[in-house]
């Protein structure tokens, strides 16, 4: 018998064996408050940049989808599809044209977006997703009059123009997504609507439409994905990312933002204004960033959350 075996017999400790998965272990162990708090609510996240193009980070942010529910989260995603549509205009020698920040949609491309959506992006993200199981289901905002919408006039210096068929969402009926939900599902959407009062089908923002659908939704968390860090403080003297601010701080920012941020920090603003506790837009670039932000303390990008209440410290709706 040897000493060790004779010494634990004894009552006394043995050589303790170094488990050289313990920060596996640690890491668990720091998500377990984050999986509680979030445990059986609704996260709505806006897949789009770079996460949709790069074949990695495609496979990562299935990865993390499909992680969030079976952690007991229910997650939602809405995608646009912005480079595959380009791709398909050239092809097809469409001109692609933008105005106040939108697409320029007329019949032509509309039958583009729709076709490249529905048909092409999220096929591919169902697919990505449903290699873990019979989880995903695609559908898009005119199935079960899920999203409502009426052409969208934008102004430029006072005067109307005509983007064609780009819409601005009137309503959202998350019947569908909420019987999906229910039976376990991951609900994958494109964002295009039905409208509200011709026979036409809408291109709609896809940052916009997320934020539509968590406010509808009772969401928990927004998240957006973009190809930045975050929101910079002082962009471009400066690169350092605002981690996280009040929904009348970033209110006061909107004006001075470039054109590409507007539209996720409008959907922000939108949906923590709606009820929705926090909001957050992450670095797509990096893999697995949609972990990384929700379930450790450190998190990566900028969150938006209400502005406090009387006696309660800035931040504390967290």
């Amino acid at each position: 018998m040897s000493d060790e075996t004779s010494n634990e017999k004894a009552g006394q400790p043995g050589t303790a064996r170094k488990h050289t998965a313990l920060p596996k272990a640690q890491i668990l162990i720091e998500a377990l408050p984050w999986l509680t708090r979030h445990n059986g609510k609704i996260v709505v996240i806006k897949f789009g940049g770079n996460a949709m193009i790069d074949e990695d980070l495609k496979a990562a942010f299935a990865q993390d989808v499909v992680f969030l529910r079976q952690a007991g989260l229910k997650p939602v995603v809405v995608h646009g599809g912005g480079p595959q549509i380009n791709a398909q205009l050239d092809k097809q020698g469409l001109v692609s044209e933008f105005k106040a920040g939108l697409r320029v949609t007329t019949p032509e491309a509309m039958d583009v977006v729709r076709m490249v959506l529905a048909g092409q992006v999220q096929r591919e993200l169902v697919g990505l997703l449903n290699q873990h199981g019979p989880l995903a289901v695609g559908m898009t905002g005119e199935d079960a009059h899920t999203i409502t919408a009426t052409k969208h006039s934008p102004q430029i210096d006072g005067e109307v123009i005509d983007i064609g068929r780009v819409g601005e969402i009137t309503a959202i009926d998350t019947g569908a997504i909420e019987a999906l939900l229910s039976d376990g599902r991951i609900p994958v959407i494109s964002s295009i609507a039905r409208s509200a009062d011709d026979h036409h089908v809408y291109n709609v923002n896809a940052d916009t439409a997320a934020a539509a659908l968590a406010a509808s939704l009772g969401a928990e968390t927004l998240m957006v994905l973009t190809d930045v860090e975050g929101l910079y403080a002082d962009w471009p003297h400066s690169d350092e990312v605002i981690s996280k601010l009040t929904v009348s701080e970033l209110e006061k920012l909107l004006p001075e933002l470039s054109s590409g941020m507007v539209p996720k920090m409008e959907g922000c603003l939108h949906a923590v204004r709606n009820g929705v506790n926090t909001a957050r837009v992450l670095d797509g670039r990096v893999q697995h960033s949609i972990l990384l932000e929700i379930f450790t303390d450190s998190g990566i990008g900028t969150m938006v959350v209400p502005d406090p209440q009387p006696g309660q410290q800035p931040g504390g709706a967290e």
